[in-house]
């Protein structure tokens, strides 16, 4: 692969890159660059939206790059502030410990184990000692900190913030000194923790590490970032059947997106899909092809295949129309009862009807019978529901 096709391929989804022609320096010196992505071992039960950023250590993987998945005991035991608008609460050791298990045993699925190094950012911070710490807090100023957005809104509104959450982006920061970082990764909201790297790197009389930030990946509804909370997510320990479920209910715009950012196919490759689509290829096909992608990458290739014929024979042979309606319908409160969601989606009469509907075991969310008529969809909710042989639509509640 050209060093062009390589930037084209690394780039592909980003969000920004600092600074591009950097990267395209460190490629062209025709040495494995030193690849870092930081995760605080605090919500180990992943999501797909999770492994955004393990996906793009794969493709440096792929192109012969040595990545370093970091876990960081140490930092986790501090608390990211990103995002906060409170003081977190400390981690112990042991909870520590047993989430950055959780992550060892599960990226895996997506990074090579023979070529993955695994480290701990307590390695190099418990030798620093206190005098350590005291230089490397001398090397950033109080003033600066606090041009950081969430530090600055808290200061702003006289909500505390403690001091050791300075030694957050200061650790991270130093992290790259310590791994001697040619790239790090890292989601659009670590920012400000990334350029302390390059910040630190410069002091240290290293080359500045390039920055790539990866975009928080919206959920099934397409608009809200995927999480478990909206439950708007797929799981990466979700069932096949599940999973293959939850990538066909998205849209076909959201489908690419997810292609850009999930995907290993080539540039070239998604390029010949969308072309085919627009040549009159069934977006219902392509959507095929990423499912049995991400179903295969967690699983196997028979749950993939099984799960791709669980779906074709439930839906398309029981029958999902290809013109099924999409419809969105709002809360007032966050959720709406199953009975009421049907009425007002035009699926059913009234909820009496509805509720009738349940009862006789005609109604289904996303190919799953359901048996209570007063189950709660909660908003962000996106899904395929059936009222008995002809009744779809595809429905967003918002």
């Amino acid at each position: 692969m050209s060093i062009q096709e390589s930037i084209e391929l690394l780039t592909r989804g980003t969000e920004e890159v600092i600074k591009l022609e950097e990267l395209e320096k460190k490629l062209k010196k025709g040495k494995p660059l030193h690849i870092k992505a930081g995760f605080d071992p605090t919500a180990p039960d992943l999501h797909i939206g999770h492994t955004v950023l393990i996906n793009k250590m794969a493709q440096f993987q792929q192109l012969g790059h040595d990545v370093t998945f970091l876990i960081g005991d140490f930092t986790g035991m501090i608390g990211d502030p990103t995002g906060k608008n409170a003081t977190r609460k400390i981690l112990t050791r042991d909870q520590v410990n047993e989430n950055a298990k959780t992550y060892e045993q599960q990226i895996f699925k997506i990074l090579d184990k023979d070529k993955t190094k695994i480290a701990f950012n307590s390695t190099w911070m418990s030798k620093l000692g206190s005098a350590g710490m005291i230089d490397l807090a001398s090397r950033y100023t109080v003033a600066r900190m606090l041009e950081r957005d969430d530090f600055s809104k808290r200061f702003g509104s006289h909500q505390a913030i403690a001091i050791h959450e300075f030694m957050y982006p200061l650790v991270q920061g130093y992290d790259s000194v310590a791994m001697k970082a040619d790239v790090e990764l890292g989601g659009t909201d670590q920012t400000f923790n990334l350029l302390m790297g390059r910040s630190l790197q410069s002091q240290f009389g290293q080359e500045p590490q390039v920055v790539l930030t990866m975009p928080l990946l919206e959920g099934l509804d397409g608009v809200q970032k995927m999480s478990k909370s909206l439950g708007n997510y797929i799981g990466i320990e979700d069932k096949p059947k599940d999973m293959f479920g939850k990538i066909m209910s998205i849209s076909d715009e959201l489908m690419w997106r997810y292609f850009d950012l999930l995907s290993f196919k080539s540039n070239a490759e998604i390029s010949k899909l969308k072309q085919e689509m627009r040549d009159g290829k069934n977006p219902r096909d392509v959507k095929f092809v990423l499912g049995l992608e991400i179903v295969e990458r967690f699983h196997d290739a028979d749950a993939a295949k099984a799960a791709l014929d669980g779906f074709k024979n439930q839906f398309q042979k029981g029958a999902i129309p290809d013109d099924i309606a999409e419809l969105e319908i709002s809360s007032e409160n966050g959720e709406m009862g199953l009975a009421l969601l049907l009425k007002n989606a035009g699926l059913c009469v009234s909820t009496s009807d509805a509720m009738r509907m349940v009862k006789q075991n005609a109604v289904s969310i996303n190919g799953e019978k359901v048996s209570d008529p007063r189950q709660s969809i909660q908003v962000g909710t996106q899904a395929i529901f059936q009222v008995g042989k002809r009744k779809f639509a595809k429905i967003t509640l918002t």
